[in-house]
């Protein structure tokens, strides 16, 4: 089996790069390495092995969303296992999938590589979008939007305070946030929501760098949780901010969650933030309905 890391210099706010220069020089076995250009180019490096006769251990040195290309460029192919090395700053694929912790561990997997088979989310509104863990619409959305402008995270990333930037604009967004009307349809059976905060689908239970929103999703039952949040002051959803990294929020009844084949969403009279693992996309269109289903491409990830 070949090894080829895919760095993505931009993670981290740039100190992916810093650290993968410590970080190979303990690596004691033969490997390849490509650097990320642009947006998308770590799929259509690893779409291209898909052809190969060798076997590839693909292991990304990046963030969540380095992850999701590389997942997406090896969805459905036999000869390619995903791992992953956290450089990001969110970093929740390493807590949802199994990843390497150090060069020794990647050594120990070369010796007896052994890898599970994972669902992969996606959702269509005309063009096709694909998630490894979460993909939503309203706050979670907004706030990774400003988080992901943001100066400050910047900063804080670099003396190793990332998370608290999120938390902050937690606080910034709920004061300015409007809340909307959500229709769903979870295999065929219609549900409305009103005074919604926010909407995500998940594949595995974590998001928003360690909070355990959906603490029952399980990334190969092909099913997506859907995690609903509506009908509550401000003021409590700070509680239940509070609560979520540990998974408590469930107990709250502003909490809906259920688990579905497939999940017809629209929000009909307001235009919504949307993310898919973290990476702010363009918002929903009025009286658009979004698909969510489990892809029919299935993908390796590594197991130690």
């Amino acid at each position: 089996m070949k090894t080829l890391f895919i760095i993505n210099p931009a993670a981290g706010n740039g100190n992916a790069m810093k650290k993968w220069r410590t970080f190979n020089k303990t690596l004691d076995f033969p490997f390849e390495a490509k650097i990320t250009e642009y947006a998308g180019h770590a799929i259509r490096i690893v779409k291209s092995l898909q052809q190969s006769e060798d076997s590839y251990l693909v292991i990304g040195f990046g963030g969540d969303g380095t992850q999701r290309e590389i997942t997406i460029g090896a969805a459905g192919a036999k000869n390619l296992v995903v791992g992953s090395v956290a450089a990001g700053s969110g970093n929740d694929f390493g807590r949802g999938f199994q990843s390497f912790k150090d060069g020794p561990a990647i050594s120990d997997f070369l010796k007896s590589p052994k890898s599970s088979i994972e669902d992969l989310g996606e959702f269509s509104n005309g063009e096709m979008h694909q998630f490894v863990s979460s993909s939503g619409i309203g706050f979670d959305a907004e706030i990774c939007e400003v988080v992901n402008r943001s100066r400050l995270k910047k900063y804080l990333n670099r003396i190793g305070a990332g998370k608290l930037v999120y938390l902050m604009y937690v606080v910034l967004t709920l004061i300015r946030f409007q809340k909307f009307d959500l229709t769903l349809h979870l295999d065929g059976e219609e549900k409305e929501f009103r005074d919604v905060w926010f909407a995500t689908i998940h594949n595995q239970p974590y998001f928003g760098g360690g909070m355990k929103i959906s603490p029952h999703s399980k990334t190969d039952d092909g099913l997506l949780e859907l995690t609903v949040v509506h009908g509550i002051s401000r003021l409590k959803l700070l509680l239940v901010f509070g609560t979520v990294f540990s998974g408590a929020h469930t107990r709250f009844k502003e909490v809906a969650q259920f688990s579905a084949k497939e999940i017809l969403a629209a929000t009909p009279h307001h235009s919504v933030h949307r993310h898919v693992d973290g990476d702010a996309i363009a918002k929903t269109d009025l009286a658009e309905t979004v698909t969510y289903a489990v892809s029919a491409s299935k993908w390796q990830v590594i197991q130690q």
